[in-house]
């Protein structure tokens, strides 16, 4: 009877795998992850790409650019790490992502009301606030969402539509502007931040009910996550320490090329390298990201570290070549679509389950320090000592972290 019962099942699995062609980790969770990104960073990146003009049009100093920046920025960082203890509580991943988008949708259009630019960082520092907050509880909910041999595609996929999102915000903005006042281009980018609300609250289904555990208190929490995983955390600090900001390679091309071609097509060169750069960043990622799944997550992040190295000697050793250019810009894209595809799936290997939300909290977090500290580290040494030492610091670091990273082991039991 057992033969005669599993045969008919075994052909009916046969021909649903056959007929139904979507991967079995691409649910309704992870395709609303994706386009939930893909719909927010479009908002936003639209916005913060018109937003210089906003504060020339306030009469703002160039000084207020940096303070938005900043202020918002270090309170992502902080807000990353309590949000990730905030969604170790299992029943609150959900409101607390929904909310996030939308908060974080709603203050880009908080721009277009502004009457000064202290207006504008309040309704930033609330925007950078939420999508801090939010980080953790989406990682952790699309790291539930998917079988654990399918984390890197799943990882890899969400990031690939976070950077097409990052593509088209620039885009839609530079179509938008001079055709319709510039206040309306910050009204309309909050429609796409809504949207993102939206695709979150009507297609990701929570894994589980309910919550596992109690949650300790957050001190406690931290010192929980495994030792392995906070020796993973510190290669991840001293790489982030030499991983400035692609800002600063714009600023390289330009100075690099003005003196032959002019700065104003040597401006434009230097974002159509950047463009170059962010296309190759989103088709990187999911490849990148399934090739994980079969030799090893923290395996392959090695070489994309050491890919970060290259990237800042690269641009140490520039000269005003545009395939010179071309490559540094191209090494840097893939070296984001390792490092943010692969760290996140990481953690999901190397942290228990009930403490995803402060692992995926404190890796943020790490990273966010990391990066307020390369970047004002490279431009400070740029500034004293010209360009070609500040990268070769740069460099220093990030093969700091790799090597720090291949001398570490997951913890007993952990995927590599």
């Amino acid at each position: 009877m057992k033969g005669v019962t599993t045969a008919p099942n075994s052909a009916r699995a046969r021909f649903s795998a056959e007929t139904n062609p979507r991967p079995r980790w691409l649910g309704a969770s992870v395709l609303g992850f994706g386009l939930a990104s893909f719909l927010s960073d479009a908002g936003h990146e639209a916005a913060t790409s018109a937003l210089p003009a906003l504060l020339l049009s306030l009469g703002a100093a160039p000084a207020a650019l940096g303070i938005i920046e900043g202020v918002s920025d270090g309170l992502s960082s902080l807000a990353k790490l309590a949000g990730g203890w905030w969604a170790d509580r299992r029943h609150l991943r959900k409101p607390i992502v929904v909310a996030g988008y939308l908060v974080t949708g709603l203050s880009t259009g908080i721009f277009g009301f502004a009457s000064s630019w202290m207006h504008v960082l309040g309704a930033r520092a609330l925007g950078w606030f939420a999508r801090g907050v939010r980080g953790p509880a989406r990682d952790a909910m699309l790291a539930e969402a998917v079988p654990p041999e399918a984390l890197g595609r799943a990882f890899g996929f969400h990031r690939m539509m976070d950077t097409a999102g990052a593509i088209a915000g620039p885009a839609t903005a530079v179509v938008l502007i001079g055709r319709v006042p510039l206040r309306s281009v910050f009204l309309l980018s909050l429609v796409p931040g809504v949207l993102a609300a939206l695709a979150v609250a009507l297609l990701v289904r929570p894994a589980g009910e309910g919550t596992a555990r109690g949650v300790s208190p957050f001190w406690r929490s931290l010192r929980e996550l495994p030792r392995s995983y906070r020796r993973f955390l510190l290669g991840v600090f001293v790489f982030g320490a030499g991983d400035f900001a692609r800002t600063l390679l714009i600023l390289r091309a330009i100075e690099l090329l003005a003196p032959r071609i002019g700065g104003a097509r040597a401006t434009a060169v230097a974002l159509s390298l950047y463009a170059f750069h962010n296309v190759l960043y989103s088709l990187a990622s999911y490849p990148v990201g399934r090739l994980a799944d079969h030799l090893g997550a923290r395996r392959l992040l090695v070489t994309g570290y050491v890919l970060g190295a290259g990237a800042a000697g690269l641009a140490a050793a520039a000269v005003p070549s545009l395939p010179m250019l071309a490559a540094l810009f191209a090494v840097a894209g893939l070296t984001l679509a390792f490092e943010d595809t692969l760290e996140g799936a990481i953690v999901a290997r190397e942290v228990p389950r009930p403490l995803w939300g402060t692992g995926y909290g404190a890796l943020a977090a790490t990273n966010g320090v990391g990066d307020l500290i390369s970047s004002a580290l490279t431009g400070v040494l740029w500034s004293a000592l010209g360009p070609r030492p500040a990268f070769a610091v740069a460099a220093c670091l990030c093969t700091g972290g790799a090597l720090l990273l291949a001398l570490t082991r997951p913890r007993d039991g952990a995927g590599q």
